[in-house]
């Protein structure tokens, strides 16, 4: 069952140089109860497109249009007050990466999780203090951490709190913003380890966002690769991993270090393109190992070579 349905999305910012186009046209559906995972190099527009469908936008926003679906409501169309009032934190949350960039460092992390209850719902603060202890023990922290500053915790801790925060109104769909980036590998992967058990128990639906495929595929039921603003190839984490399309997906995973295999990672030559100026046609032609004539002319459509897997690559079908 289709819980957000994400049609046609586009967020350009206006900049002295021009607009930047950070999401260009992006389709997504998201199931109830599935982990999507969202990867693609830095300056992708990642974190614009979780920006944009839970609308925390900046000032210099110059086009925000699209569909976001959510039970009937378009989000986009939504007045700010009624995004407030009825899907941020209580039926969408996110989870910004760097923890201690979230975090006030003057104010006890266990009233930072409460707050959320105080303010929007009018919670009684003893009451909202009881339920964020509960959503505390629940990403694994002890009683005693409630009354502490964030600069008393570690990275990972700090990370739980934040994790917390994003739970404590009850979401049905949390986006993770680069959730593990600024942590060591062994608390990365406890951090990984609860994201998983909260899925299970709580039944969440998920976006995680990261610039790291194979870490996307520990969590990811359904996989979408996203490149200069688009999102260029989508399907089941096992059909992106096995059989991946789409050449900029191919080498994502080739510069992936495999512990079993001796092939040594390669790297992907040039860099993302200017979202000011986008090259014309397909935007990874100038990058591309299979660039062909219409790659340079005309932009590709999305095509379904296999069934759940679909990609936007001339390689998979002709000019129409």
């Amino acid at each position: 069952m289709t819980l957000l349905r994400i049609s046609d999305l586009k967020l350009y910012y206006k900049t002295l140089r021009g607009l930047v186009r950070a999401v260009d046209g992006v389709d997504l559906d998201i199931e109830v109860g599935e982990a999507v995972g969202v990867v693609g190099e830095s300056g992708c527009g990642k974190t614009s497109m979780a920006n944009a469908i839970i609308k925390m936008l900046p000032s210099n926003v110059a086009v925000y249009q699209g569909r976001i679906n959510l039970d009937g409501l378009n989000i986009v169309d939504l007045p700010e007050a009624e995004v407030r009032r009825r899907i941020r934190w209580r039926e969408i949350s996110i989870v910004f990466q760097g923890a201690m960039n979230v975090l006030n460092p003057v104010i006890k992390v266990g009233h930072q999780v409460a707050e959320p209850l105080i303010i929007h719902a009018g919670m009684d603060k003893d009451v909202a203090y009881r339920v964020a202890r509960e959503k505390m023990k629940l990403v694994g922290l002890h009683e005693e951490v409630f009354n502490r500053y964030p600069h008393e915790l570690s990275g990972g801790m700090k990370q739980r709190i934040v994790i917390a925060m994003a739970l404590i109104m009850n979401p049905r769909i949390v986006i993770l913003d680069e959730p593990t980036s600024a942590l060591d590998v062994s608390i990365q992967a406890q951090i990984m380890n609860l994201l998983k058990k909260l899925k299970k128990e709580l039944s969440l639906s998920m976006i995680f966002i990261t610039h790291d495929i194979a870490l996307a595929s520990d969590i990811s039921d359904k996989m979408a690769v996203m490149y200069a603003g688009q999102i260029i190839e989508v399907g089941s984490a096992e059909q992106l991993l096995l059989t991946p399309m789409h050449p900029y997906t191919q080498k994502l995973l080739k510069a992936t270090p495999r512990l079993t295999s001796g092939e040594k990672p390669e790297f992907i030559p040039g860099a993302p393109p200017d979202l000011v100026d986008p090259p014309k046609g397909c935007r990874f032609h100038p990058r591309c190992s299979y660039v062909m004539d219409i790659c340079r002319e005309k932009e590709p459509i999305k095509f379904e070579p296999t069934k759940g897997q679909k990609v936007m690559c001339w390689l998979y079908g002709e000019s129409r």
